[in-house]
């Protein structure tokens, strides 16, 4: 069985960091893309960055490049997002996802093959 469990999220203020987290079981991480997406209430779920940890290779949203950093341990098979210098238009669930062949993920559109049950993040003063 194939399970993604985010963790790390919270309430920080504007400004503010946060690292989440997001352990997979039931598949190696080199043979999926593995995305970070987001949806805030009322809008649609929206691609936030995703790697294929077999070359490294990685892909961001333009509003979040230079400010978030999607990186992975295989040894954990984790899959982590840094998130810097947050503001309140990133208050989202954050959810991650696998992909096989990456084709979606790399254009962070939201289509996987398996996706987490999310984690909150909010951001406010």
């Amino acid at each position: 069985e194939v399970q993604l469990v985010e963790s790390g999220g919270g309430w920080v203020q504007p400004g503010g960091s946060l690292n989440l987290s997001c352990t997979v079981s039931g598949l190696r991480l080199n043979d999926y893309f593995i995305g970070w997406f987001r949806q805030a209430p009322g809008k649609v779920r929206e691609g936030v960055a995703c790697i294929h940890s077999i070359d490294d290779s990685t892909f961001y949203k333009d509003s979040v490049r230079g400010r978030f950093t999607v990186s992975s341990d295989n040894a954990k098979n984790t899959v982590y997002l840094q998130m810097k210098n947050l503001n309140p238009a990133d208050t989202a669930v954050y959810y991650c996802t696998a992909e096989r062949g990456g084709y979606y993920c790399s254009g962070l559109v939201s289509r996987f093959d398996y996706s987490g049950q999310g984690t909150q993040v909010t951001v406010s003063s």
